[in-house]
């Protein structure tokens, strides 16, 4: 695990946090090209009522208007601390994402490890490359407090 991996995703779990005392689910996101912090965000489902509202999707907004072009350049590489579903890694494809690194599995709806491998998939005509577990213990730390703060009828 290189160190500017570990520290792009404390970035990522930065803004995880920022969503989990904003009573979202705790996952964050950021985009890096070239070495640059181009792009962040966090879910906001909850405060937005928007079913698109996941870190990812924001932060890829975020990227994209920063470069005026909603295709990344092809070393850039997103950070998140949670497998990434369906919806979100079409849209890391679709912005032809380099680069994938996310901290914790998803089994419910992971759709890069856990249910599926889209970003490895021979017939997706982009594929990125994906690495897992950078920081887990931390990103499914923040995840299992919030959703037993949730189960307990305690505050985030």
């Amino acid at each position: 695990m290189a160190s500017w991996d570990v520290q792009f995703m404390m970035l990522a779990l930065e803004n995880a946090r920022l969503a989990a005392g904003r009573g979202e689910v705790p996952v964050g996101a950021v985009v890096v090209a070239d070495g640059q912090l181009i792009g962040w965000g966090c879910n906001d489902r909850k405060s937005t009522g928007a079913v698109l509202g996941h870190a990812e999707l924001n932060a890829l907004r975020m990227a994209a208007e920063a470069l005026g072009d909603w295709r990344l350049p092809k070393k850039s590489t997103v950070y998140v601390t949670l497998e990434p579903c369906i919806m979100c890694a079409g849209a890391l494809l679709q912005a032809r994402v380099g680069r994938i690194v996310f901290g914790c599995r998803d089994p419910k709806f992971g759709a890069l490890r856990s249910l599926y491998c889209l970003a490895e998939d021979p017939r997706q005509s982009h594929r990125a490359g994906v690495e897992e577990g950078v920081l887990k213990e931390l990103c499914e730390s923040g995840l299992q407090l919030f959703f037993e703060n949730i189960r307990s009828g305690s505050p985030s």
